[in-house]
């Protein structure tokens, strides 16, 4: 029981923390709507099983070992945060306010956003590491850490999930996108910030 209440607390401490997760889902359902925050939502979600399913295969181990690995899982991460941040910044603040207008990101394109950013994320590699390797015992069954593994992932999406409800809001959306300029350069810049500070991180 002391085992399952830590990982309960580790994740919902690491899901409510502000992140380049919700950067992105907030990115995109402000810009594209309800669906496509929710396929971010969902993306990131699917995210943490792969960090899951390397971990419990014991790669994670691997990666905490092997400082090149690790380094550059960490670059390619940042690298990416840097180059969608940059064109959100640089993005166009024309967009039509019509809320019935076909979205300008695909459905499997706002999947891959959510999916890519949390895949890449090394504080996403450290926290999933972390959690099995310093609450998860060489005595507990594939079985449980996989119904942890499941619980990672589904309380990502349930806080994501509403956050994307919230930044998708009709009114809300209207008033953000009349300010979008400013916006796409603050989210922006937010990422760029995460981005490099991930990858100069130690």
């Amino acid at each position: 029981m002391t085992e399952v209440i830590a990982v309960a607390v580790i994740t919902v401490l690491a899901v409510i923390s502000p992140g380049a997760d919700f950067a992105m889902v907030v990115r995109n359902s402000y810009l594209y709507g309800r669906t496509t925050g929710l396929l971010a939502a969902a993306g990131v979600a699917a995210g943490v099983l792969v960090h899951v399913s390397y971990t419990t295969l014991g790669v994670g181990l691997l990666i905490a070992a092997n400082t090149a690995l690790f380094t550059a899982i960490k670059l390619v991460g940042a690298a990416y945060l840097v180059y969608i941040g940059v064109r959100t910044f640089f993005a166009r603040s024309d967009v039509k306010l019509d809320l019935e207008s076909r979205p300008e990101l695909s459905r499997l394109g706002a999947l891959r956003t959510g999916f890519l950013t949390n895949v890449l994320n090394p504080k996403t590699t450290l926290f999933v590491v972390s959690t099995f390797t310093q609450v998860v015992g060489p005595d507990t069954m594939v079985w449980q850490q996989a119904g942890y593994g499941m619980f990672m992932s589904c309380a990502h999406l349930a806080w994501f999930g509403p956050v994307a409800l919230f930044f998708s809001n009709s009114r809300l959306r209207k008033a953000m996108l009349r300010g979008q300029k400013l916006l796409n350069r603050l989210i922006g810049s937010v990422l760029v910030g995460l981005g490099v500070t991930l990858g100069f991180a130690r």
